[in-house]
């Protein structure tokens, strides 16, 4: 595996960026790679509400890069609006001596209606606010930035990541060991729910 990689992942709400981040970093093993999900620390640490000027874009990238420093790989997933986190995600990229790998979900409005209502947290939101959230085609404009279209299944998804990062491709079901062990792999309520 190539060290110190940032992995940028970004979509619409329930585009799948979380299911595939956890994915991703419970099969790369333990101690390998840091998840930082711009909800968690938006909204929980902050508590504050993703308007222009606040301070999640360079919280966020502040923590990335700390972790990069101690990290082999760091995924950041979140819905990071162009207009609110490029600047902050630019400058995070600019000063990363290693790899940067930055995605966008290119999911349709409908789809990710279907696909929350299949999530726990379904009748945490309504339609009307995720009508209100959803921004088409909200590419950053960065060098290799990559589509990753509806069509592409969650396994698909991973195994595309998987091998950008350099690690080997994970077969569905069997976890070769420099990509994680049995041990690492999600059973039950850690499975990923969401089929892409």
């Amino acid at each position: 595996m190539k060290a110190n990689t940032l992995v940028i992942l970004r979509g619409n709400s329930a585009s799948g960026k979380t299911t595939i981040a956890k994915a991703i970093q419970t099969r790369l093993g333990r101690g390998v790679a840091a998840r930082i999900g711009q909800d968690q620390l938006r909204r929980d640490i902050l508590r504050e509400l993703d308007v222009p000027g606040g301070m999640a874009p360079d919280f966020i990238c502040h923590m990335a890069a700390y972790l990069l420093d101690r990290m082999p790989v760091v995924l950041v997933e979140g819905i990071m609006v162009g207009a609110r986190y490029k600047a902050a995600l630019q400058r995070l990229i600019d000063q990363h001596p290693g790899r940067a790998l930055v995605y966008w979900l290119d999911v349709e409005f409908a789809e990710t209606l279907h696909r929350h209502a299949t999530r726990p947290q379904a009748a945490e939101f309504t339609p009307e606010d995720m009508a209100g959230w959803y921004v088409q085609d909200d590419w950053l404009g960065l060098p290799g930035e990559a589509l990753i279209p509806q069509e592409s299944s969650l396994e698909e998804t991973i195994q595309r990541i998987c091998r950008d990062i350099g690690s080997p491709v994970v077969e569905h079901g069997r976890m070769p060991t420099a990509c994680g062990t049995a041990s690492d792999a999600p059973s039950g309520e850690d499975r990923p729910h969401l089929v892409l």
